[in-house]
């Protein structure tokens, strides 16, 4: 047997060996030159060698690949099954869209606009997004986070009942389309793997509550001030509480436990699947029956609802758009972490791949074309999505019928939603909302990862009452931060060699290991670099004596 090393002092070592007084029976030893990376071998690429290798795949495109890229709906439209696939996808399409209509009125209420500003948020961006998108079961459209969003800046800068406020929040739908576009065209989607599950989570909690809160005036028959902070929602509430009303109270309390009991039998029993999606319009057609039999004076309606498509018209306003410029990123934040996180787990439970950068530039088409229709900012909603998901759909042609099924409300039914009362929109937003309390979540990550729990009670805690976005801010600063010391702090892992063998294991999983006296073996399990090394030395020392 002999024995090998590898020096860099190559001649050295050979001269050392040869020099050297060895018994005639000693194992032969051969020397093996340490091979130093040159320039031509480093494994460092040089800066440009992404930017190459992305406009050498693009000139190897063919002219098919380019029309894909810029119309993602070819990608399914050739191959699509119109006798297997066109009949679940108008079912689904038909059973969102039952689903979406009273939805979003809810919704546009909630931003603080008129009902007819939600049905023209869920009009055009449909269209457009089963063009442009990538995700064949997404649901595009008005959803709460977004409307509590913008009810939230824009009460700071005019007052709902202004037309100022309208036009704000239709540029601020054309400011998110341009920079999701942006975002998608330049592949930075990847900006968003920096926060963690934790602060989404600890985030959108926090907002189903505020977003409950902000419905109570409806069921309490008196006007509570607008606030995304929940002491000043709290007060208000206690504040007025000699103003309140019955009748608002028990017709709400009614639709609201009719809507969670249709939704948790629409969950647990499958063959009763459909009365999730039904939930929202039986709650709709029950609420205006009876204001249509009784008028109620003690309860507000919806009131008159211009009938009719939205026009073509270009947002207006843009003196204010510096100070919008803050919420439209978080909305586009949210967008992401919504929407693209959806549509890839429908994407990966349906087979297909999807892309997260043409998903962004999918959903930014859509908002900058719905701006020129009276939209405001939409993105990909989750209820609706697992409505669609379970429903069938295949492609985007569920997306079409949805959109068809908004023109034919649009056009024939708004004068039937005058009578819609407020408490009943009210419900269906706290009945949507409740599922994003996700305690289940927190009790997971106490049991899992303290760290995690602690980073999901700072954003949440913060969100409540510091507002939206201040919580924002500081769950994601703390998410950085421990991404931050995680890399300066590694963790090393001191090695021995287990008996009998030439394998080294941490010494803390495999304690018969042996190790030396002054000799320290560890697995850095981070790359090194400055930030860092101070800790390695340290904890190498540490470990040695």
């Amino acid at each position: 047997m002999e024995i090998t090393y590898a020096s860099p002092s190559f001649s050295d070592l050979r001269a050392a060996a040869t020099s050297s007084s060895m018994p005639s029976s000693a194992r032969p030893v051969r020397i093996i030159p340490l091979q130093h990376p040159t320039a031509t071998t480093s494994s460092s690429s040089p800066p440009n060698a992404a930017f190459s290798r992305w406009t050498a795949k693009l000139r190897r495109m063919t002219w098919m690949e380019w029309i894909e890229f810029f119309l993602p709906c070819l990608r399914w439209i050739r191959i699509y099954k119109w006798r297997e696939y066109f009949q679940v996808d108008l079912m689904a399409g038909i059973t969102v869209g039952v689903m979406l209509v009273p939805q979003s009125m809810s919704y546009a209420k909630l931003a603080g606009l008129q009902p007819i500003y939600g049905l023209y948020s869920g009009f055009v961006p449909l269209f457009v997004y089963a063009i442009f998108g990538s995700s064949r079961q997404l649901a595009v459209g008005p959803v709460a986070l977004v409307s509590l969003l913008v009810s939230n800046v824009l009460g700071n800068i005019a007052d709902s009942s202004t037309e100022l406020y309208t036009e704000l929040a239709i540029l601020l739908s054309l400011m998110v389309g341009i920079m999701e576009c942006i975002m998608g065209l330049l592949r930075l989607g990847w900006l968003i793997r920096f926060i963690s599950h934790s602060v989404i989570s600890g985030f959108t909690t926090a907002s189903a509550i505020v977003i409950g809160l902000s419905q109570a005036k409806y069921f309490l028959g008196y006007d509570i001030d607008g606030s995304s902070k929940i002491i000043p929602v709290v007060k208000s509430i206690i504040a007025g509480a000699d103003k309140f009303s019955w009748p608002p109270f028990v017709m709400g309390s009614i639709m609201l436990a009719i809507l969670l009991v249709m939704k948790h039998l629409g969950k647990s029993r499958k063959y009763l699947r459909f009365l999730r999606a039904a939930g929202p319009l039986t709650a709709v057609v029950l609420g205006t029956v009876f204001a249509k039999i009784f008028h109620p004076s003690s309860i507000s309606l919806v009131g008159d609802i211009p009938q009719g498509l939205p026009k073509f018209s270009v947002p207006k306003s843009f003196e204010y758009a510096q100070s919008l410029i803050p919420t439209a990123l978080l909305i586009t934040g949210v967008a992401i972490l919504e929407s693209v996180g959806i549509a890839k787990a429908l994407a990966a439970k349906n087979g297909y791949e999807l892309d997260s950068n043409q998903e962004l530039f999918g959903l930014g088409v859509s908002n900058v074309l719905g701006s020129f229709f009276s939209a405001y900012p939409t993105t990909g909603s989750f209820s609706r999505s697992a409505v669609n998901h379970e429903s069938g759909a295949k492609s985007g042609v569920s997306g079409i019928v949805l959109g068809i099924i908004m023109t034919c409300a649009l056009l024939f039914l708004t004068p039937l939603f005058e009578y819609i009362p407020q408490c009943t929109l009210a419900a269906i937003v706290i009945s949507a909302v409740i599922g994003l309390v996700d305690y289940d979540e927190a009790i997971f990550l106490w049991r899992v990862d303290k760290k995690d729990f602690l980073l999901w009670t700072i954003t949440s805690t913060t969100t409540l009452f510091l507002g939206i976005e201040i919580g924002v801010l500081v769950g994601v600063g703390v998410s950085l931060a421990f991404v931050i010391h995680e890399s300066a702090n590694p963790h090393i892992a001191v090695l021995g060699r287990l008996p009998g063998t030439t394998v080294y294991r941490n010494v803390k999983q495999y304690p018969e290991a042996y190790t030396y006296n002054g000799i320290v073996i560890v697995r850095v399990d981070a790359p090194i670099y400055f930030a860092n090394t101070s800790y390695i030395k340290d904890s190498c020392d540490l470990h040695r004596f």
